[in-house]
């Protein structure tokens, strides 16, 4: 049986109360994704701006530890179909981690607790949480023809000189929505996107 197969038999509702709920879009995640914590909402932030992330969903995958049952946070799928269970740093009462890793291993998972640097130092969530706002923006063609041909002809342009290339939608929600869907991007870990933030094109 394949590893995703083995993941579906194994999907259990996860019961959170109300306060937990925490429904944000998200661009490789859920249609509507319920979150165990804000800290695990924001890790959901975290991997949708990872290019090394394919897919992720949360609360869908159910392991037996022993005598129990545990609901690892999230499962994400890398870009080399890769498998990962993984809890944040705010789980409490987390069963054995050995043990949790034994048993993903055995539905040919990866599994691994998130802790909270990887999550909130340096300024990539803040800037992952600015960009996904235009997840749903459509870019019309010739915007996107024109800042592609922009930046491609003169290499690396600061953020600002960008927006003087858009002329048919909103230029910050464009220039956001091509960095979303990979064509464009920008360094997210040094400080917060703002005019000088060099945007570059992303080769095909």
């Amino acid at each position: 049986m394949a590893p995703q197969d083995r993941m579906q038999q194994n999907r259990k509702s996860v019961v959170v109360s109300p306060s937990e709920i925490a429904y944000k879009p998200t661009l490789k995640g859920p249609s509507r994704p319920v979150f165990r914590s804000n800290a695990v909402r924001d890790m959901g932030s975290v991997l949708d701006l990872n290019p090394s992330v394919r897919s992720w969903t949360c609360g869908a995958v159910v392991l037996r530890v022993g005598r129990k049952k545990h609901a690892p946070d999230l499962q994400m799928e890398d870009m080399d179909g890769r498998l990962w269970l993984l809890d944040v740093f705010d789980r409490k009462n987390l069963p054995d981690q050995d043990a949790v890793a034994t048993a993903a291993s055995e539905m040919s998972c990866h599994y691994r607790s998130v802790d909270r640097a990887e999550i909130y130092e340096g300024f990539r969530l803040a800037n992952a949480k600015d960009l996904l706002r235009y997840a749903g923006h459509v870019v019309p063609l010739g915007d996107r023809v024109r800042l592609l041909a922009l930046v491609g002809e003169h290499g690396p342009l600061s953020f600002a000189d960008c927006l003087r290339a858009v002329r048919e939608t909103q230029p910050v929600a464009a220039i956001a929505s091509l960095i979303l869907q990979g064509y464009l991007a920008v360094e997210l870990d040094d400080e917060l996107i703002g005019p000088e933030t060099m945007v570059r094109r992303i080769s095909s």
